[in-house]
């Protein structure tokens, strides 16, 4: 688990899944996302996949954002730890509209960012967004990742090709 005075991260339990899909289905807020899940039982997968430790290469580990003062599930990230050498990784995350603005998912990431770092001993970080998802991008930006790469229509999503933006931030650059 990691936490602020605020909000507490924690790995995503089985329990979580009515919290996750009443957020995650919301199709206009997520229309950046890969994955939207139209029934509880899609959630219920999700969970499933998520590994029992976390920093196995090759997989996505995935924490839930929980708003201390109500301890309601606001949001999740997900960790992809890259079966390199061992030392990068990709971050993602998603929010509940109703909580977006307030400066969890800055506060969240800045807290994983410091664990992945500090903790795991990564040397880079990466974030892979949609180039029109433009509050992504200012998030990624204000924790001083920098745009590496604009790859022109890579990703399949829903049977249409998009953009992708690929941000980095080494452990060097990382000052917080």
């Amino acid at each position: 688990m990691i936490e602020t005075e605020t909000l507490l991260l924690r790995p995503i339990t089985i329990e979580d899944n009515h919290q996750v899909f009443s957020y995650r289905s919301d199709i206009e807020t997520n229309k950046y996302q890969g994955f939207v899940p139209k029934e509880l039982k899609e959630v219920d997968n999700f969970i499933a996949k998520n590994p029992l430790e976390i920093n196995q290469p090759e997989s996505w580990f995935q924490l839930v954002i929980i708003e201390k003062s109500s301890n309601e599930i606001i949001g999740d990230i997900g960790i992809h730890f890259i079966a390199d050498d061992g030392f990068q990784c990709e971050l993602g995350c998603t929010l509940s509209k109703k909580h977006q603005g307030k400066g969890y998912a800055t506060m969240a990431m800045k807290i994983t960012i410091d664990y992945l770092f500090n903790s795991l001993d990564k040397h880079r970080i990466k974030g892979s967004v949609d180039p029109r998802n433009i509050d992504s991008i200012r998030l990624l930006e204000r924790l001083n990742f920098r745009k590496e790469a604009h790859f022109k229509e890579s990703l399949l999503i829903d049977g249409k090709w998009v953009d992708d933006i690929v941000y980095g931030l080494l452990k060097s650059e990382w000052d917080q």
